[in-house]
């Protein structure tokens, strides 16, 4: 009973300076807000630069030719044709971590339909590219292997390659001439956006492999080769066993150089994660700095009251008040105004996240780790800063107080 009659008394003595008590509690809302937000933020950031990379394929392993040493000088990716369909084939077949595989050969060709005409990216594969990708199709069928056989004719296109020569209209059944070839139009591939280096992954023709290399660009080799682990946990095992595998079947003697490189895309989400994580830390350490200017403001206010009480202190003394009492009501006062600070920056940071991912289109997950962090930050910053007024209050000399004017 004695500590909820504290609790009114302190609750009565903040509601006698109202915009003074509003305004202290305005500094922490905006640091719990702050601190919240900025994290959600974050959080949503690291979601999205997940996705986009997810979105580059499933369990993803790519390999490059060239990447090798003439002459004492290291030439880069694509700077020799080492890689052939046999690669591709030894590799579904020999690497028991390895799912699927696809060989790619890549041009830049122009697209025309009717008067219309458009510049665009040809990638020759073959039917796992779909499901490497993790691309569905949006309208009509992808090729099959006997298309790859056959050296067939048929496309698919992005999204944007679809706006720029059909507009409107419904582009399965049409044909359209891909350097000066005719070739059947059999499906729309669903869209997917810019990759995370600003890339537009729909701006794409997707024709058999084998149809590229005879009838568009006239080679044998490969321009990369795409594989898919069978399972995430496999995916350094897949890596291994195609290095080990394309090693051998190249010739390359112990201590040369690869005439390939092997990468895949878990390297790239740790590092993009890392990141992340670190500007997230960054933010929120930033921001959590507002709640300290929060906490200092209340120490102010504590301060300016101690001093306009020391009547008051010394009345209750008098009565019968001992110190403990004192330092009590004065703490609970600093830490209700921390606390309902932090309780309004929680909703109202809560509210602004759903704002901004609602304006932006940006996902922001509601981090409940960050609301209990920022919230019981709040309350200690009432008890660190509230703690020295009122000790201050506490110690007083009765008399001295009731002399105060």
């Amino acid at each position: 009973m004695e500590f909820f009659s504290t609790i009114r008394v302190a609750l009565k003595a903040l509601r006698r300076n109202k915009l003074r008590s509003l305004l202290t509690v305005l500094g922490v809302v905006i640091g719990v807000c702050a601190v919240i937000t900025l994290v959600n933020m974050g959080g949503g950031a690291q979601i999205s630069i997940e996705q986009a990379i997810s979105g580059l394929g499933t369990n993803l392993i790519v390999i490059f030719p060239g990447s090798v040493t003439k002459g004492g000088m290291r030439t880069g990716y694509g700077s020799v044709t080492t890689l052939t369909v046999e690669d591709a084939h030894a590799i579904q077949e020999e690497c028991f971590a390895v799912q699927m595989v696809t060989p790619i050969v890549s041009t830049a060709a122009q697209v025309v339909y009717q008067n219309q005409n458009w510049g665009t990216s040809v990638f020759g594969v073959s039917p796992d590219y779909q499901r490497i990708k993790n691309w569905p199709l949006e309208q009509g069928e992808f090729f099959t292997a006997q298309d790859v056989n056959a050296a067939a004719k048929v496309c698919i296109l992005g999204r944007t390659v679809v706006e720029k020569l059909f507009g409107r209209q419904n582009p399965v059944g049409q044909v359209i001439r891909v350097k000066r070839i005719p070739f059947r139009v059999i499906g729309v591939l669903t869209p997917k956006g810019q990759t995370a280096f600003g890339q537009d992954q729909d701006d794409t023709v997707v024709v058999p492999y084998t149809t590229t290399q005879k009838r568009l660009v006239e080679v044998t080799y490969l321009s990369m080769v795409m594989a898919s682990a069978v399972s995430v946990d496999l995916i350094d095992d897949a890596q291994d066993q195609i290095k080990t595998l394309l090693r051998q079947r190249h010739s390359i003697k112990e201590g040369e150089d690869d005439d390939f490189t092997v990468r895949n895309l878990a390297d790239l989400t740790a590092v993009f994660s890392t990141i992340t994580g670190i500007l997230t830390l960054l933010l929120g350490s930033i921001a959590s700095i507002s709640l300290i200017v929060g906490g200092i403001g209340i120490m102010n206010i504590m301060l300016v009251s101690v001093t306009e009480r020391t009547k008051e202190i010394g009345i209750r003394m008098s009565v019968g008040a001992t110190p403990r009492d004192i330092l009590l009501q004065f703490l609970l006062e600093a830490v209700l105004l921390s606390l309902m600070g932090g309780s309004i920056g929680v909703c109202v940071g809560i509210g602004l996240t759903s704002a901004i991912a609602y304006v932006t289109g940006w996902p922001s997950p509601i981090s409940l780790y960050a609301i209990v962090v920022s919230f019981l930050f709040s309350a200690g910053v009432g008890i660190f800063f509230g703690l020295y007024p009122a000790r201050k209050a506490s110690r007083m000399n009765p008399i001295e107080a009731l002399r105060y004017e």
